[in-house]
């Protein structure tokens, strides 16, 4: 079967599977293993201490994979500049740079004249238009549904896709809730040319920084088991529902500001559960496809069961 769209032939890959930035998660390890199976893997350039500790952890990815990978930019999230790391980006030549999070303009116009290929995380269908406006080469479209930083509207992935899709020329990536072939399957259906996965590459062999707890607990959970904070701050966000988030929550039913919140959503706390495994210190980003992980397989293996599914769907359809 046929796995080629245009978003295969735009990233030059064999499946269209791009895994997410995923915040103090996404480094070399992880991207190249995704990128070795066939995917885009990714590394987060924002977590990273500095510009040169990105041109390390791109370096190491060259080592371990000859294959296209990406660097994500989660830019207004972290509060520093980024010119500087998108330069270590561009010197180093990484084939595809992805965005999310606030206003991508000033990376399009840093990377005018760069032969690299442009990804754009929206929540909307008027983000979508803008970011083709901005000379994106394709948007990845982010349902309620997903883990980490979200829309402001609470659409769900199978609704908001379609839209972006009939509003934009250019290959919609979808994302939010999508963990297994089926999900693959049916991103395809709505007339996306790709998905991208966050929660799921988490529960990973290959996701070394997670700690066994948090993937135990994605494994564990249900997509009951998530909330969405940080919603009166203007900037929501679906985690795994602890006391951590609880007392987030709290502080926002009383209209508390980001003064109030800000040691509580800290990259600290996230780390804290993240890495440390502390559940109860910290909080950790989770999709509602939690609920679809019952393993922590290696990503080839994930890849393997995914292609497989879906290559048995489209069997289905054609009887």
């Amino acid at each position: 079967m046929s796995w080629r769209t245009r978003v295969t032939e735009l990233l030059n890959i064999k499946y269209p599977i791009i895994q997410g930035g995923l915040a103090h998660l996404a480094y070399s390890d992880l991207a190249a293993a995704v990128s070795n199976a066939g995917g885009l893997g990714q590394v987060t350039a924002m977590s990273l201490e500095s510009p040169d500790a990105l041109r390390e952890e791109i370096r190491k990815v060259k080592k371990m994979t000859d294959q296209p990978f990406g660097v994500n930019f989660a830019i207004g999230q972290h509060g520093r500049p980024f010119s500087h790391y998108l330069d270590v980006a561009i010197e180093e030549e990484v084939p595809v740079i992805s965005m999310t999070g606030g206003n991508p303009a000033p990376i399009f116009e840093q990377l005018k004249g760069v032969n690299v290929k442009k990804l754009v995380l929206v929540a909307a269908k008027r983000q979508a238009v803008k970011a083709e406006e901005l000379g994106a080469d394709a948007v990845m479209v982010v349902g309620q549904e997903g883990g980490g930083h979200l829309g402001r509207d609470d659409i769900g992935t199978f609704v908001l896709t379609p839209q972006v899709v009939d509003a934009v020329s250019i290959p919609v990536i979808a994302s939010g809730g999508i963990g297994d072939g089926r999900g693959l399957m049916a991103a395809l259906s709505l007339g996306a040319e790709g998905i991208e996965m966050g929660t799921r590459f988490i529960a990973t062999k290959e996701c070394i920084h997670a700690s066994d707890v948090y993937k135990n607990r994605l494994v564990e959970g249900s997509e009951n088991d998530t909330v969405v904070i940080k919603k009166t701050i203007g900037a929501p966000a679906r985690v795994i529902s602890n006391s951590w988030t609880g007392k987030i929550l709290a502080i926002e039913e009383k209209n508390g500001g980001y003064e109030q919140l800000k040691d509580l959503i800290s990259g600290k706390a996230n780390k804290k559960y993240i890495y440390e495994g502390k559940e109860e210190e910290g909080f950790a980003w989770a999709g509602q496809v939690m609920g679809l992980i019952k393993d922590v397989p290696t990503v080839q293996e994930l890849f393997y069961r995914m292609i497989a599914d879906g290559e048995s769907i489209r069997k289905k359809w054609t009887m």
